[in-house]
């Protein structure tokens, strides 16, 4: 059914939401939140409403365990307790991520991807002069550059009881339970930020002369009319995709994993230690992710189809568990990688896995989640008739962020030493590797990477992490440009760190131990 267009002046005043989980909700929370849609309705002077239309019979996919420090912004904006966050949602502490045997294949092969800068980073070339004396150190790059990788292997928290709310010794993330934690955004939006929840079934759309969507049908509460709407309908896409009929990026030629296998496992001992860091270990045709929450390990294998079999990926996941496979209560995952050619078409966006999908290395699904409900919330348009601006940019800004993360995912594979089977050899081919990759990898021959590759204000990745997986590969740079390298200040950044690691292992508490802590009292700030 068509309508007439709404007044194109007239104020945005109703967003709908279509579809939960952890995608819907966190816009929803993010939204409601920047409008003060709740309680404190006096301070609403925009008079936006949000509604979120959540299906009773569609269960979430709920893959996203892992987070970025980025989280914690979120959580302050949407007035959440880290304390209450923290034991309602499984969730843990996380540093960074731990890769084993991604660049040779061998067992004491690993590197770390922390989430702290190098000490002294942007201030010397720090890479040069690790290159220069790692053959006396025996140090690894993120274990000379920085504290995070010792705090890591020992197991400890990036802070303590008695730390703020949301600050710590160490900048940090979280593992968590990504059913617990929809739930848990529900109760807080729908409770503190006055959203407007439906159950319902959304069964079609009714579109307005000029494409825009007027209101979609639900099955038991009839129209939902909306100025706005985002679709959070995952792989379905129901509106950006079914309705819009936007194309899908395929991006399976650059990122060969196309599947996963799922599983929970408990821990050996009620107190076995908590990482504090995701592990990603390489096999012969993927990758097993182990994730450590409150009271149990989430651990999956994503592969490649065209290079393994499911029986043999199952039976790579059982090894690594060290439970038969058949005891295992696996669940499959399909993954399709790449995104949508455009996200925001007339008045509607698509957030989560309705943009698109890839594979969980380094976690960038939430944070591609959170960097788009707070652009949406930032710069939400006063009228319809300024919305195709900001469309434009939201555009433009998620394309360039998706290709960004194609190129540093490709980046933990392309560089790879591994020969041993076809899907490490097949990555490192150059017909595979974009061509703005390539071109990065051609300039760091000569030079480390450096905030001057990056000049975008929409990078999802700094250029220390480039530094991190680029030398943590054992990728060898001829540095020709010595022009910010001191080796008297890089040796005093090293031991300035060497100092800093010193006093944080003194200080710092196990994962668990803090976790316990905080169940039990709750976090204690001086």
């Amino acid at each position: 059914m068509q309508t007439r267009p709404a007044d194109q002046t007239a104020p945005l005043k109703n967003i709908v939401i279509v579809g939960g989980g952890t995608a819907g909700w966190l816009t929803a929370g993010r939204l409601a939140a920047q409008f003060n849609t709740g309680a404190d309705a006096a301070k609403n002077t925009n008079n936006i409403r949000v509604t979120l239309i959540e299906s009773p019979n569609i269960p979430t996919v709920g893959v996203g365990e892992g987070t970025w420090p980025t989280m914690r912004s979120t959580l302050i904006k949407m007035g959440i307790r880290e304390t209450d966050f923290l034991t309602q949602c499984d969730a843990t502490f996380k540093q960074g991520a731990k890769f084993a045997r991604w660049t040779t294949g061998k067992q004491d092969d690993f590197y770390y991807h922390p989430l702290m800068l190098p000490q002294g980073f942007g201030k010397t070339d720090l890479a040069q002069h690790w290159q220069t004396v790692k053959q006396v150190t025996g140090q690894s790059f993120s274990e000379a550059v920085c504290i995070q990788q010792a705090i890591c292997e020992k197991g400890l928290a990036p802070k303590t009881i008695r730390a703020p709310e949301f600050n710590g010794a160490a900048n940090y993330a979280y593992h968590l339970n990504a059913g617990k934690f929809a739930t848990f955004l529900q109760k807080h939006c729908t409770q503190k930020l006055g959203v407007n929840h439906i159950l319902d079934d959304v069964s079609g759309v009714n579109t307005a002369d000029n494409g825009d969507i007027a209101s979609v049908i639900t099955k038991a509460n009839g129209n939902v009319e909306g100025d706005l709407f985002v679709d959070c309908t995952g792989f379905n896409a129901l509106l950006v995709g079914k309705h819009y009929q936007i194309p899908f990026k395929d991006c399976s030629d650059v990122l060969f994993i196309d599947s996963a296998l799922a599983v929970q496992l408990p821990y050996p001992k009620a107190d076995s230690p908590i990482a504090s860091h995701t592990i990603s270990t390489a096999q012969d045709a993927g990758w097993i992710w182990d994730i450590g929450l409150t009271h149990r390990r989430g651990i999956g294998h994503v592969y490649s189809s065209r290079h393994t079999s499911e029986s043999d990926a199952l039976q790579a996941l059982a090894t690594y568990t060290q439970t038969d496979s058949d005891k295992l209560d696996v669940r499959k995952i399909p993954i399709k990688s790449g995104h949508r050619e455009k996200f925001w078409v007339n008045n509607c966006v698509a957030v989560g896995l309705a943009a698109g999908f890839l594979e969980p290395l380094e976690a960038s699904a939430l944070v591609l989640v959170e960097l788009s409900a707070q652009m949406i919330a930032e710069q939400l348009p006063a009228n319809r008739a300024t919305m195709n601006i900001v469309a434009k940019r939201f555009n433009e800004t998620f394309l360039y962020r998706w290709d960004k993360i194609i190129d540093f995912l490709k980046l933990h594979y392309c560089i790879s030493q591994r020969t041993d089977t076809a899907f490490w050899r097949d990555n490192c081919d150059p017909a595979t590797i974009p061509q703005s990759l390539q071109d990065l990898l051609a300039l760091w021959q000569h030079r480390a990477p450096s905030d001057l590759d990056f000049t975008s204000n929409n990078e999802v990745f700094p250029a220390a992490s480039y530094q991190y997986v680029l030398y943590g590969m054992g990728f060898n740079t001829q540095f020709s440009n010595t022009g910010l390298y001191n080796a008297a200040v890089a040796d005093a950044h090293f031991m300035r760190k060497q100092l800093n690691e010193d006093e944080a292992i003194k200080a710092l508490p196990s994962n668990r131990e803090l976790l316990e802590k905080i169940a039990q009292f709750g976090l204690q700030p001086v």
